[in-house]
């Protein structure tokens, strides 16, 4: 579920309410929002306004669009590359353009049909039946490291941990441009997009503190190989991040340029390292992978 609240310019005086969340939302239809009127989601100064509500100056309104309803992940036979797996707990090395869970539009091909049919029941409840075992995620197009929970012990103790910002996760990525500094830190917030649901950006509006550093690994014409450490864990951070900064990463389709590298297929970004604590154990685990062929084959034609 999700909330969206609006004051001001935002809202046009005079103008229906139906026509002015359409405006802000175009992916909803107009009788898409007045449904969402009609079960109470759309408030103005806290009340439930009538189809045809005219704006006033000061009005604020509130949106709240619900998750959709998907039904349960199904299990699929498909290859999974894990680096470490025991009673409690899988690490899994994803590839690039798998999706972790399922969602609108990816119903199935995605990690948790992988894992369902590897791992059967044997998998954490706490994120319900489309998300299984899923502690963390990364995106779609971004690859490398995940760890999932096989109960709901592990589940708990491992999301203690990434709450807690002790849970090590490193990435490396190609980045426009040039970074004059060797390293650095990028500590800005990041919240939903005001207009844009699918997108995150830097604001200090509705949002949450996210703590990315950073270190240059190598230096090409136009392009910038570098290490990142996440202190935080915001949806989308790095590439918030770095985008804020002029950076964005190569060949991202959201937050870079909108001519894209179409040999990357989506972004240079690898999770190539995750470090914790084992639920049970209590050993520091610590794992990485090497960068994937896409990656380093990218790096091989900016040095050529």
């Amino acid at each position: 579920m999700t909330e969206f609240e609006y004051t001001g310019e935002a809202l046009p005086a005079g103008e229906r309410i139906d026509k002015a969340l359409c405006a802000l939302h175009p992916d909803l239809s107009r009788s898409a929002v007045q449904h969402l009127m009609e079960a109470g989601r759309v408030t103005v100064n806290g009340l439930v306004p009538p189809k045809n509500y005219k704006l006033r100056a000061g009005d604020r309104v509130i949106l709240t669009i619900p998750d959709p309803v998907l039904p349960e992940a199904l299990p699929e036979a498909i290859p999974l590359d894990i680096v470490y797996e025991d009673e409690d707990l899988l690490v899994v090395n994803k590839p690039k353009q798998m999706v972790v869970h399922p969602a609108p539009g990816n119903p199935a091909g995605t990690l948790v049909n992988a894992l369902l049919f590897h791992c059967g029941s044997s998998l954490s409840g706490i994120n319900g039946v489309l998300r299984p075992g899923i502690v963390h995620r990364i995106d779609k197009d971004t690859s490398g490291l995940l760890i999932v929970a096989k109960n709901d012990f592990a589940h708990q103790q491992l999301a203690s941990q990434i709450k807690a910002h002790s849970f090590g996760r490193k990435y490396q990525a190609v980045v426009y441009g040039t970074l004059r500094q060797d390293t650095g830190t990028i500590d800005a917030p990041i919240g939903r997009h005001p207009t844009d649901r699918k997108k995150m950006t830097v604001t200090e509006k509705n949002s949450r503190p996210a703590r990315t550093h950073y270190r240059v690994l190598g230096r090409y014409q136009g392009f910038t190989h570098v290490e990142l450490t996440l202190e935080t864990g915001r949806t989308h951070q790095i590439r918030v991040h770095m985008a804020s900064i002029g950076h964005p990463v190569a060949g991202d389709p959201v937050y870079g340029p909108k001519k894209v590298i179409t040999s990357l297929q989506g972004q240079c970004l690898h999770a190539f390292y995750i470090s914790f604590v084992h639920p049970r154990t209590k050993e520091t685990l610590t794992f990485s992978v090497p960068l994937p062929s896409y990656f380093t084959d990218f790096l091989s034609s900016l040095s050529s």
